[in-house]
């Protein structure tokens, strides 16, 4: 990864922000890969905690699997809750997983962008960078049916 050597700090209400002229990908993917490579290690790694026999784990999962089945709430609403609570607790591997479980249904980008404006206003500025991956990672999804 190239390293820049251009940069300054400036104040913003007494907090020293680093400014940079380097910018990189968040994950050095080339577009198209960030969903394969994320199912491939999330398998990957599923397979492993699952294979431990572990009965809280399995109980978990399955605790998992049962909540976001239909209800109540339809699995979309769910799905949706999911992606903006995520969100607020800045968990990208789950934002990413819930953003393919939204795109599996049928969520439109209109909803997945209102979803956002909750998600950063509950959350506040802090998941301002989450939001920018799962739009990067959105678009992705989508890139792929189209």
């Amino acid at each position: 990864m190239k390293s820049s050597s251009k940069f300054f700090f400036i104040d913003i209400f007494g907090f020293k922000i680093l400014i940079t002229d380097n910018i990189t990908s968040f994950n050095n993917l080339q577009m198209g890969e960030q969903v394969e490579k994320f199912n491939a290690y999330r398998s990957k790694m599923n397979e492993k905690i699952l294979a431990s026999d572990n009965k809280v784990m399995k109980r978990i999962y399955s605790l998992d699997t049962l909540t976001y089945q239909e209800g109540a709430l339809s699995t979309k609403t769910k799905e949706m809750i999911g992606l903006a609570t995520s969100m607020v607790l800045r968990c990208d591997d789950c934002v990413k997983y819930h953003l393919e479980k939204c795109m599996e249904q049928g969520v439109t980008t209109d909803e997945i962008f209102e979803l956002f404006g909750v998600a950063n206003l509950v959350g506040g500025t802090i998941v301002i960078p989450h939001t920018r991956r799962a739009v990067e990672y959105w678009e992705e999804l989508n890139n792929q049916i189209n």
